[in-house]
């Protein structure tokens, strides 16, 4: 008799192993709240980098030697420098 509980018991405890494993472990039901948490603030992080992104293809493109803009190589020529005349203002913008 005890030979053949043996299986069903060891069924029992794997499937009791792999149960728990599903809803208390790392990926299970109970941290589906945190992952959501997580892929909010993933997303966000994923928005700021893109519009960094944007506003760096924007300066790369005024920057492209066939036709660059004047006002910004005038701008990273007179940073890069440190040239400027004694009666001009410099105003550092954002």
């Amino acid at each position: 008799m005890l030979r053949r509980a043996i299986a069903p018991a060891a069924l029992m405890i794997v499937g009791v192993f792999f149960g728990g494993y599903a809803i208390f472990g790392p990926n299970g039901a109970l941290a589906y709240g945190d992952i959501e948490r997580q892929l909010a603030v993933k997303k966000q992080q994923l928005a700021m980098l893109d519009k960094a992104r944007a506003e760096l293809k924007n300066r790369v493109d005024l920057l492209d030697p066939k036709h660059a803009d004047p006002d910004l190589v005038d701008e990273l020529a007179r940073k890069d420098l440190g040239v400027a005349h004694q009666d001009e203002v410099i105003v550092p913008l954002k």
